[in-house]
């Protein structure tokens, strides 16, 4: 996957998170940390690679998020997937 592709998936990840209020304080803190992380990623020009604390949080908020926000699980999961396939 080109970083191009992975510009756009994290654009799109990055407004599913903005639609979701979650009702939990955990929810919002693992949004508002992933919505950081994909902004940290989509500026950096050649490199796409995550801090290993963002992978912990995407399967954090997999887990959080599976049963109320399935859509954004699986974003997330697509998303986790790429990065690892990627070698990250």
């Amino acid at each position: 996957m080109t970083n191009q592709e992975i510009d756009k998936l994290l654009e799109q990840l990055n407004k599913e998170i903005e639609g979701i209020q979650p009702d939990d304080e955990k929810g919002q803190e693992l949004l508002r940390e992933l919505s950081e992380d994909i902004r940290e990623l989509l500026e950096r020009a050649e490199s796409k690679q995550p801090a290993t604390s963002m992978m912990d949080r995407i399967e954090s908020s997999i887990d959080h998020f599976e049963v109320t926000h399935p859509e954004l699980t699986a974003a997330l999961s697509s998303l986790f997937s790429i990065l690892s396939n990627a070698g990250i």
